[in-house]
């Protein structure tokens, strides 16, 4: 078996997974006194089910980062950087000088020394997954043709099934990503491999997508794995990625008719450490983390947003990256319809540059206080989000907001207790890769694209109606619990209301007015577009998915959505509320992609000619 440097590398050889303990421990004369080598892994280690079963577990486990990723974080399973800084949801945060890659991410400085090594590290981490994917179905191949009966036909089918399916995975993250990639399968034998076109990722990412739900079981083997329905929902997903639109309605029409997925009934029962909801209705794939499992350091927890939490002044204590931007924050308000202000008031939504705290009763749609820590305002049951108290770590550098979908609640028991580094902000919450949410709201934006705006409408409306179910209610916790929070960090008039969501109009909410209300008709086609698009930034918001929407929208809609962002739109402009954002480039056709990292362009080269070819404009 051979084992590549991950440093220096273009793929690993074969992936190796089996999840043991790798130290060395004491003894001096280890290689005098074995003659043969203790504690390796090699084929004949493998050769049996529970090789292949290891195997398998580590393709899931590269959904996210692990502690060797290179350029952390530009690893993590929500894409933060690459799809929520990079778009108009949210800033670096924290503080200029810290994590100084994402710099280079937000000002659209791909072709960058840091913006290279984060670049790097995504397409590390996907590729690595594909390797692992890919020595999934060698090994098994292997041990069912030497011992046929050690893994039954049944599993067999669905090992595979779900190795086709990740590598399908892991090759749409980096088709996101780059468009033009190579594609790896299992009988690859030079990793010095050309680009395909954008086109020909789409069609192999069908493909195996295809061959993945004909091997795979309708219920998967255990929960969290990949089975029949989530290959189907994730074939309608790159339909509709690619603009197959007709195609895409056909296939995301039978997965909501015939699947086994639904709304959650209460969107804070969508991101969340209560387990009571893990692999809830809604999850269609997600990254499951996993905390105070016995892994000394908690690197089985969610690694790659360990940075995404309030700062010292809270009970996470570090470190203030991903903040929602003021831009953000605004589109959550609502006209008198309760329909997002953005669309009826173009030129002057995004007006107010204030930090939009507590108490101010312009209208929102109550998603806003799902996705974003404001001032004063409960923080899931941790008591209320506090500039003050230093939750913030440089409001002149971040703005005034801070992530909330990824946190965990105090009462759900999800935190690592110990171990590592900072395990106040480890935790187990699910990381959506794709919800059913996504879903309705790409089979509503393929019925826009293909005529059917009643349909479309139905679909988005089911997603305002959820919205309108719940709001952050009090979560009042008494100083009795171990963190203590005080009165003076509560509302007096949340006393005992330990509620954590409540009605939108319940009594107990003094801090702000939700509305959100079902639209009464798509009027025209690009009426309908717009509301579909802006419903996908209301609801996913923060989940890594903007920039990758912006991007297949098409160059007229991404370069302006971005410039505008920057220089101004709706009446403000993010380069006077965070100034360094006057040092970004301007978003051009050559942002539509990201650049190749180059080290991997340079290890491609056979004979001296580069097989990896860079994006056009890198």
């Amino acid at each position: 078996m051979k084992i590549v440097s991950k440093k220096n590398r273009l793929l690993v050889g074969t992936a190796v997974l089996a999840l043991v303990s790798g130290g060395l421990y004491g003894c001096k004369d280890f290689l005098e006194t074995n003659s043969t080598p203790q504690g390796t892994l090699d084929a004949g280690t493998l050769s049996n089910k529970a090789g292949v079963e290891g195997t398998l577990i580590g393709a899931y486990r590269t959904l996210d980062c692990t502690n060797n990723s290179p350029e952390a974080w530009g690893c993590a399973a929500s894409n933060w950087v690459f799809g929520s800084v990079a778009a108009d949801d949210s800033y670096k945060g924290s503080t200029n000088t810290d994590q100084p890659p994402i710099n280079d991410i937000e000002g659209y400085h791909w072709g960058a020394p840091d913006g290279q090594r984060y670049l790097y590290g995504k397409w590390s981490i996907v590729y690595e997954g594909i390797s692992r994917a890919n020595a999934t179905i060698r090994l098994l191949k292997k041990v069912v043709a030497a011992s046929p009966n050690e893994i039954s036909a049944t599993d067999a089918k669905s090992i595979e099934g779900e190795a086709i399916f990740l590598r399908a995975h892991y090759h749409f993250e980096a088709w996101k990503m780059w468009g033009n990639v190579p594609y790896y399968r299992e009988d690859e034998t030079d990793f010095r491999k050309a680009n395909e076109t954008s086109a020909e990722v789409a069609a192999d990412l069908i493909k195996d997508l295809d061959a993945a739900a004909a091997l795979l079981p309708a219920t998967p083997r255990q929960k969290g794995r990949a089975g029949l329905w989530t290959a189907k929902a994730y074939k309608g997903r790159v339909q509709v990625y690619a603009g197959q639109f007709a195609a895409g309605v056909t296939t995301l029409a039978d997965v909501k008719a015939n699947g086994p997925y639904a709304l959650q009934p209460s969107f804070d029962q969508v991101w969340t450490g209560f387990k009571a909801f893990y692999d809830g209705p809604e999850t269609i794939f997600a990254y499951q983390a996993s905390a105070n499992d016995g892994e000394p350091n908690g690197n089985n927890a969610n690694f790659g947003e360990r940075l995404n939490f309030p700062y010292s002044g809270s009970h996470y204590g570090c470190c203030g990256f991903n903040q929602p931007s003021q831009n953000l924050v605004n589109f959550y308000k609502v006209d008198a319809a309760g329909l997002p202000l953005a669309l009826s008031a173009p030129t002057t939504w995004n007006a107010t540059s204030a930090n939009f705290k507590a108490h101010d009763m312009t209208p929102v749609d109550p998603r806003l206080d799902w996705t974003v820590g404001r001032d004063s305002v409960p923080y899931k049951d941790w008591g209320l989000y506090s500039l003050k108290d230093g939750w913030v770590r440089d409001v002149g550098n971040g703005g005034p907001y801070g992530p909330k979908k990824n946190a965990h609640e105090f009462a759900s028991g999800a935190e690592q207790l110990s171990g590592g580094w900072a395990p106040t902000q480890q935790n187990s919450v699910r990381i959506h890769l794709f919800r059913y949410a996504d879903l309705l709201l790409l089979l509503a934006e393929a019925q826009v694209e293909t005529g059917d705006l009643v349909g479309a409408l139905t679909n988005v409306n089911l997603i305002r109606t959820r919205a309108a179910a719940t709001a952050q209610g009090c979560a009042y916790r008494t100083t009795t619990d171990p963190i203590v929070i005080t009165t003076s960090k509560v509302n007096a008039a949340c006393a005992g209301d330990a509620r954590i969501a409540v009605p939108i109009n319940d009594a107990s909410i003094t801090w702000a007015k939700y509305d959100v209300k079902p639209y009464a008709v798509f009027p025209s086609a690009a009426y309908a577009r717009e509301a579909v698009r802006s419903e996908r930034r209301l609801e996913l918001a923060m989940e890594g998915q903007r920039f990758f929407d912006l991007r297949r929208w098409g160059l007229a809609y991404a370069s302006a959505a971005i410039n505008n962002y920057i220089n101004g739109e709706g009446g403000g402009a993010e380069k006077t509320r965070v100034t360094y954002k006057t040092t970004a480039e301007a978003f051009a056709a050559r942002h539509l992609l990201y650049a190749l990292p180059v080290i991997q362009i340079e290890l491609s080269k056979v004979n001296g000619q580069d097989r990896l070819k860079q994006n056009p404009g890198w």
